[in-house]
């Protein structure tokens, strides 16, 4: 599908820019659920008005790892008012990437970690340094031609998973993972510099033959072309060799399993991970683009930092 590294961070998330870069397809608008690209004034992002600084995350490992402990926590408490679980899913992603960049950090959170978040704490740490392998010597002085946006309602695109799954045997967590890492749910709208597009980041090319004549644009014809494309594949038979067509990275598989693993073994991972933000990993740090960013070019890392400090 695409032979080089995806956006992301997240990376999300990936996430999520900073993640991987990847490369799915476009097609006309279609009137299924969102919209296709649509037009934009264009302000620079140093005058745009934006969320300003990254979470903060303690500096001393056991009170991060105590936070950490207490954000999954107030995530998987049906009790938590949607304030809670923003901040929460926020500050998580932040510890996650402060701590998979660091063995010794990670060993010294890891044991303050309680046995029931143990496993899907690891699976977070391996798939951030999966991603960070991905972009390894990648870092850009440039931030991207990107517009954020909020995502589709999560009930929404939940919906949209079990369809796909339901027509395609691709399994929703597994098309849940990917949605994250690409676009971080939807958040980035603008294309990939292999020309990747839409929520699931395909290449035109690719959307026209898996689109079914759907947008781009649309996550529910998006993430329905990437159930198609995966089944085509032989996800059902062989998950890891689809995955792998997906985007040309043992580093980008091995992160989709982790995300979905992690999903499948606690559904409420799901909301911290719908929660993440978009980072981008530059040669000054990386880089918070929050909802409200809106950069119509190219843009100098030093030129958006001097206006929005993280």
């Amino acid at each position: 599908m695409r032979n080089e590294a995806a956006l992301l961070t997240i990376a999300l998330t990936c996430v999520l820019a900073g993640c991987a870069e990847s490369s799915p397809p476009q097609s006309p608008p279609s009137s299924t659920a969102s919209t296709s690209a649509p037009p934009r004034a264009m302000p620079s992002p140093a005058s745009t008005t934006v969320a300003p600084a990254q979470p903060r995350v303690a500096s001393d490992p056991v009170q991060l790892a105590d936070d950490l402990v207490a954000d999954e926590r107030a995530l998987r408490d049906p009790s938590s008012p949607e304030s809670v679980l923003t901040e929460a899913g926020r500050r998580q992603q932040r510890a996650y990437r402060t701590i998979g960049r660091s063995a010794e950090l990670t060993a010294i959170v890891r044991q303050r970690i309680p046995p029931e978040l143990r496993y899907v704490f690891d699976l977070n740490i391996d798939a951030r340094r999966q991603l960070d392998a991905l972009v390894r010597g990648q870092l850009k002085d440039m931030l991207p031609a990107w517009r954020i946006v909020p995502p589709a309602p999560a009930q929404q695109l939940l919906d949209y998973y079990r369809k796909a799954e339901s027509a395609t045997g691709v399994e929703w967590n597994y098309l849940a993972a990917i949605n994250m890492i690409e676009s971080a749910f939807g958040r980035i709208v603008g294309p990939s510099s292999a020309g990747a597009q839409g929520p699931m980041q395909f290449l035109p090319t690719t959307f026209a033959e898996y689109g079914d004549g759907g947008d781009i644009y649309s996550p529910h014809d998006s993430i329905m072309a990437a159930g198609r494309y995966l089944a085509a594949n032989g996800f059902v038979g062989s998950r890891d060799r689809a995955l792998y067509r997906y985007n040309n990275s043992d580093h980008y598989v091995r992160a989709v399993n982790d995300y979905a693993a992690a999903i499948a073994t606690d559904p409420a991972a799901f909301a911290g991970y719908y929660r993440w933000q978009v980072y981008f990993d530059t040669n000054q740090g990386e880089v918070l683009l929050p909802v409200g960013y809106d950069a119509p070019a190219p843009i100098p890392v030093g030129e958006y930092l001097a206006t929005h400090p993280q």
